[in-house]
């Protein structure tokens, strides 16, 4: 019984507990279904609120400087608003949780300080603007056309405009100034620019730019993307068409492709909790990227930096001055003869400290000489280069050549670069492993008279003062007796005016000889050899009996040569050009009625008689080449001389070829000159039919595109081998033009070359060149500078639109 009823009371025992137990779940399993429902809607009304507060901008709410400032993220790390410029205010994002306000991105950076009476307004029209005092009002948001409903200032450090449904129509992330935030981008094709100092946000010297071709690559501002310019690159190029710059949460700096692969980390992850990190150019162009610990006294931390070389960013001294390391310090050094511009600014550069004869005078007071410089580098842009000598032939050439101001001497190719001032991007080299030097011509006069002490001036004056009445009286006697040997060797004497050996180098780069005109028939053997017919006159064959050098001759037509200013031009732009691409003017006759130029000949002739005569025709290789370097001789008349040229002429008889197969750019008689703060000119139509630019028709303003639409006419002879306008062809043929863009419309580029091996990416990209450079509209045209860009491949090509006029040519 005691066991049974034991075992009864055990059973009942069982059935409560699990009856308990099944209670105890359900009460729980309530009790969590109420908790999530409550998390659920906290979490919602979260986001609601957390929304509304990240758009509690809205359209009517403004900022001034000295009162109600800036708009705060949420969390009040980052501000965007008005924060202190120099003697005013600009606009921007900055980090205002920290105590360094370390400002992140700027609008407008290269506008002057904004006035304290400024206003910051989300209008009611949707607009960010910039309104002054007097109502006017500055666009600080491109926004395309689209209106603004509200804004954010994130807590990621990314100021957003949204639409009335919310989604972003402008964020500041898109377009970065100097730095990059975590979860920022910086997109392909985009570029960084650091500032002027760590005081001013304007646009400083170098740029970071994430490249097309993958390849992140920082250069100085103004230059080419190429090679002899970077100094610092990924090594990532050929990684895909939309590489981006990347920054994580952690620091993580790296490079994605389109398919989110990670194609290089540039650092690596670091610790998260607490820690602010953000990547910047720096004013010195070295990119870095920075920790910030955001626990109280928490300071910038850099933890990696593109270069430890602080002279490594080409530029950094300013022009004529070169960058130095001391305790891996910068230091800008000045060139041997020169002073700095502003003593309280090493990097603004250096200018003489003496005032150089010009090479028309030719017999100034100071006297020349040159002073080394070791192991340093410098941009390359020669005028003129001499192969296979030494240093001391190098130093006097630069001596000889009036034209010379520094030349670039290298041991291991032994070759001497004839320079021109302003020289840049210098900078101490000491691990390249050859010898360079830099032979500055510096003035006698004025680094000897600086270097005397007072009371040794003082008998050195006296002295000369003694001496000079001494030599008086001799120099008398000896100048009379020396007149008439003067007299009957002066027609000598214009043949020996450059001293040397025989050496053509230095006969034809000391300004132009001034000829008389029966030097000038002795020269030519009495007009005997013609060679050709300019645009504006006869050329003939000549020979300089002092250099045994022939020389090209072109006596300019009697309508020409009635119009004094008409000659004094092409003198005037041909005598200040230097350039491996164009024809060097090596003197000039001015006698009455008859004007002669004299250049340097050119042994094979023009590119129209090698390009449209089958058996002499360029294979594509040398044809790339020739269009490249025609482009580079265009480039330096727009952009690189001191007064901007237009050729007004660009055709193949005008592109002539040495014996080295040099392409070198002639006849500069039609070209109209611009002073430095013109762009356009109205003048009578010049140059030649098909080769014309349409607004010349229009009589429209002439710039330098109409150059640009020249070459893009002669690029498609070179590409096709055949004039602009052939009646030989078939009747949809017959204008080049027309038939490149069917063809290339059509996708039948292959017709354009016929059997010849090329590569048709090349082909497509200079016929897509040849067609940007010939549209209507000048302003569509590119720049020569962009055109030689596109023809290396250093940049992508748009698809071109269609030509809508073509003129034929004769």
């Amino acid at each position: 019984m005691q066991s049974g009823s034991s075992f009864v009371f055990s059973s009942k025992s069982i059935h409560y507990n699990r009856i308990s137990f099944f209670n105890i779940k359900m009460q729980r399993l309530h009790f969590l279904l109420i908790h999530s429902i409550f998390l659920f809607f906290l979490f919602a009304s979260s986001v609601v609120t957390a929304q509304q507060r990240q758009s509690n901008i809205s359209l009517g709410t403004s900022l001034r400087p000295t009162t109600n400032s800036s708009w705060p993220s949420i969390s009040k790390l980052y501000a965007f608003g008005f924060y202190p410029r120099g003697n005013g205010y600009a606009v921007g994002i900055f980090l205002a949780g920290i105590p360094e306000k370390t400002v992140v991105w700027t609008a407008n950076r290269d506008d002057p300080p904004l006035p304290s009476n400024t206003t910051l307004l989300l209008s009611t029209e949707g607009k960010l603007v910039l309104q002054s005092a007097q109502g006017q009002g500055t666009d600080i948001a491109n926004q395309n056309f689209v209106s603004a409903s509200s804004a954010s200032m994130l807590d990621s450090g990314n100021f957003v405009l949204y639409n009335s449904s919310g989604g972003i129509i402008w964020q500041s992330f898109d377009y970065p100034t100097d730095t990059i935030l975590p979860t920022q981008r910086l997109q392909a094709g985009n570029e960084l620019f650091p500032s002027v100092s760590e005081t001013d946000p304007s646009t400083g010297k170098f740029r970071l730019k994430m490249q097309r071709d993958g390849n992140l690559v920082q250069y100085p501002k103004n230059t080419d993307d190429t090679a002899p310019y970077a100094y610092y690159a990924s090594g990532t190029d050929g990684q895909g068409d939309n590489v981006t710059l990347n920054l994580g949460v952690d620091g993580h700096l790296y490079l994605l492709n389109t398919s989110g692969v990670n194609i290089k980390n540039i650092t690596k992850g670091y610790p998260t909790g607490g820690v602010l990190y953000l990547m910047r150019v720096d004013w010195d162009g070295i990119f870095r990227l920075y920790s910030h610990n955001l626990r109280p006294n928490g300071k910038w931390s850099v933890l990696w930096e593109s270069s430890k070389n602080k002279c490594a960013p080409p530029g950094l001294c300013g022009v004529n001055s070169y960058c130095v390391l001391n305790d891996q310090k910068p230091d800008c050094k000045c060139l041997p003869g020169f002073a700095s511009v502003n003593q309280s600014n090493q990097t603004s550069g250096c200018e003489r400290d003496f005032i150089a004869e010009s090479c028309s005078n030719g017999h100034g007071p100071v006297k020349f000489k040159i002073q080394p410089l070791e192991n340093t580098l410098w941009e390359d842009v020669s005028y003129f280069d001499l192969s296979e000598t030494t240093k001391e032939d190098c130093q006097q050439a630069c001596l000889a050549d009036c034209n010379c101001e520094a030349a670039l001497f290298k041991s291991d190719d032994s070759t001497c670069r004839m320079q021109r001032l302003p020289l840049r991007f210098g900078r101490r080299d000491l691990g390249s492993g050859s010898k360079t030097f830099a032979f500055i011509k510096v003035g006698n006069a004025s680094s000897d008279s600086n270097n005397v002490p007072g009371e040794e001036k003082k008998y050195l004056g006296t002295s000369l003062i003694i001496t000079l009445s001494c030599v008086f009286g001799a120099s008398t006697f000896v100048v009379l007796a020396t007149c008439g040997i003067f007299i009957h060797r002066y027609q000598a004497w214009s043949y020996k005016r450059i001293p040397g050996n025989g050496n053509f180098r230095l006969c034809e780069d000391v300004a132009p000889i001034s000829f008389t005109f029966a030097e000038i028939e002795k020269l030519t053997d009495g007009f005997k050899e013609e060679i050709g017919r300019g645009s504006s006159g006869i050329v003939y064959k000549g020979t300089m009996m002092r250099c045994n050098k022939f020389v090209a001759v072109k006596k300019l037509d009697k309508a020409l040569a009635e119009g004094e200013r008409e000659f004094l031009t092409e003198i005037k732009v041909i005598g200040r050009t230097h350039h491996k691409n164009l024809v060097c003017l090596l003197g000039y006759s001015f006698d009455g009625p008859n004007k002669v130029l004299v250049y340097e000949y050119m042994s094979n002739g023009s590119l129209a008689n090698l390009l449209f005569t089958p058996e002499k025709q360029f294979n594509w290789i040398e044809r790339i080449g020739i269009a490249r370097d025609i482009a580079r001789g265009i480039l330096y008349l727009h952009d690189e001389c001191q007064t901007q040229i237009i050729h007004c002429d660009i055709k193949p008889h005008n592109v002539l070829m040495d014996e080295s197969g040099c392409t070198k750019i002639a006849d500069f008689g039609l070209a109209k000159l611009l002073k430095p703060d013109q762009t356009n000119t109205f003048t009578s139509i010049r140059g030649t039919r098909g080769y014309v630019a349409p607004e010349w028709h229009q009589n429209l303003p002439i710039t330098v595109k109409a150059d640009v639409y020249s070459f893009g006419v002669v690029l498609l002879e070179i590409i096709c081998c055949r004039r602009c306008m052939d009646q030989n062809f078939p009747d949809d043929q017959v204008v080049l033009e027309d038939w490149v863009y069917q063809c290339f419309d059509g996708g039948e580029l292959r017709q354009l070359v016929g059997n010849e091996e090329i590569d048709l990416k090349q082909l497509e990209r200079m016929v897509k060149v040849a067609l940007w450079c010939i549209v209507d509209e000048p302003s569509l045209r590119p720049s020569m500078k962009k055109v030689l860009l596109m023809l290396e491949g250093t940049v992508d090509i748009p698809i071109p639109p269609s030509p809508t006029s073509f003129l034929t040519c004769i």
